[in-house]
């Protein structure tokens, strides 16, 4: 008698080597349930959807099984490390702009997204972030949330604009976003200049005064 492993057809002459037997197909379905395999596979799912508008009768046997498979698992894993804002967006954003598979885990290549995105995206959703990354501070120090900017590292904060944890949306809205920046040196001013653009944002708060309104009356109200 004969024992044959359901993924790759390899056969064995006793069960407990089947049973530690790890193929790749094997492999691939013992690890879809971790983030960067689950995004990786809603990746999947969203390339057939918007590049041939289907994705229905796509499965994870589909996507164990397709050339593509190590691409997207990549890009998942890439997303979870680097806590990726919106990845389903990303997606998107990557086709429209035509990005090769073999880039899309590349850093330069988030940054021009990110950028992108920041400028588009609903101040509800930057208000959130920054208020999770508030509590998060809070949390770590052992001081009020609304002080993250305030009183905060100035390093920190310009890192946390860079990944998108805190938004012009924010910055330019709060008190405490005023004189974080008022407390920056030029070299910090540089490094987070193309997120916090005035030439972009003004024109931004100009197009949408009421979503400003709306930020400022949130922020205000919060303490920042």
């Amino acid at each position: 008698m004969s024992y044959i492993c359901k993924y790759c057809n390899k056969s064995f002459a006793r069960e407990a080597t089947l049973a530690v037997h790890v193929c790749e197909q094997k492999r691939r379905y013992q690890t879809q349930s971790e983030p960067g395999d689950r995004l990786g596979f809603m990746a999947y799912l969203r390339f057939y959807e918007l590049s041939q508008g289907q994705s229905k009768n796509k499965t994870f046997d589909d996507f164990a099984k397709s050339p593509y498979y190590k691409a997207f698992v990549k890009y998942g894993r890439y997303c979870v490390d680097t806590k990726v804002i919106n990845p389903s967006r990303m997606i998107e954003w990557l086709l429209k702009n035509n990005k090769k598979i073999d880039n899309w885990c590349s850093d330069k290549v988030y940054t021009e997204y990110l950028l992108d995105h920041l400028r588009v995206e609903n101040v509800s959703d930057a208000l959130s972030r920054a208020i999770e990354y508030s509590m998060t501070w809070a949390e770590r120090t052992g001081n009020p949330a609304h002080d993250c900017l305030r009183y905060g590292n100035t390093n920190a904060g310009c890192h946390a604009i860079v990944t998108g944890r805190i938004s012009a949306w924010v910055i330019y809205n709060s008190e405490s976003g005023q004189k974080f920046l008022s407390d920056l040196n030029p070299g910090q001013v540089a490094m987070i200049w193309s997120y916090i653009d005035t030439d972009i944002w003004n024109q931004k708060f100009r197009d949408y005064s009421e979503d400003q309104k709306y930020a400022q009356e949130i922020l205000t109200r919060a303490g920042w």
